[in-house]
């Protein structure tokens, strides 16, 4: 699944509303910014519901394994956003961790947007790391497919649908005359969209073959 946009999202989404309040622009472009925020954010609870989920069920294989009455099973322990570990950063074990950190992140950009918002070299710069962002959404999935040499789990419909609406949305920049950034980043982002389907077609036609595994010399030994 392509999720690996997910995590800077809500944070992209509170960066365009508050760009608003400097230099106005379209109606439709902040109800766009609003249903990315809770449709991430709502992308965000199930992701973090399937991975707690799962890190229990390997402690539960694991301890399964082992058939040791004396060991208890042992549930992996909770990383709060409040601990502010920098070695779990965007990686903690409930929702309500990362609702509240995109929060504390809203009042802090709020607060220096409310100090800054008679200047325009700040406005237009919040508005570029906003529309930026969200066109460098696709460069981790990107990477990964390069690294793998594999589109595995990755899919392709989302894809399809992801680089339509960014097609039709950078098409509305560019006919309603919207700010230049919105307009060039929008155009990266078709781009990488583009470069992912083409990672996809290329990869399914050529696909990495399987590296076999050592046999070790006492396990050859013992067949």
């Amino acid at each position: 699944m392509l999720l690996h946009g997910v995590s800077c999202s809500p944070s992209l989404g509170v960066l365009s509303r508050l760009h608003r309040f400097g230099r106005h622009f379209e109606s439709p472009l902040l109800w766009q910014s609003i249903v990315m925020i809770l449709t991430m954010l709502l992308m965000l609870k199930l992701c973090t519901e399937v991975r707690v989920a799962n890190e229990l069920n390997i402690k539960r294989r694991s301890f399964a394994a082992t058939d040791s009455k004396d060991e208890e099973l042992r549930v992996p322990p909770r990383r709060p956003y409040l601990d502010f570990d920098p070695h779990h950063f965007w990686h903690w074990s409930s929702f309500a961790d990362y609702v509240q950190c995109v929060l504390a992140f809203t009042g802090v950009a709020g607060y220096i947007t409310y100090l800054s918002i008679d200047s325009a070299l700040f406005v237009e710069t919040l508005g570029f790391l906003a529309v930026l962002t969200e066109a460098m959404l696709g460069v981790p999935q990107l990477y990964r497919n390069y690294r793998h040499h594999s589109t595995e789990g990755m899919s392709l419909k989302m894809v399809l649908m992801w680089t339509s609406g960014d097609t039709f949305k950078t098409a509305y920049f560019l006919l309603n005359g919207a700010p230049l950034q919105f307009s060039v980043c929008g155009l990266l982002q078709v781009l990488v969209d583009l470069a992912i389907l083409g990672q996809a077609y290329a990869f399914a036609r050529h696909p990495q073959k399987p590296v076999p595994h050592a046999v070790h010399p006492a396990s050859a030994k013992a067949l």
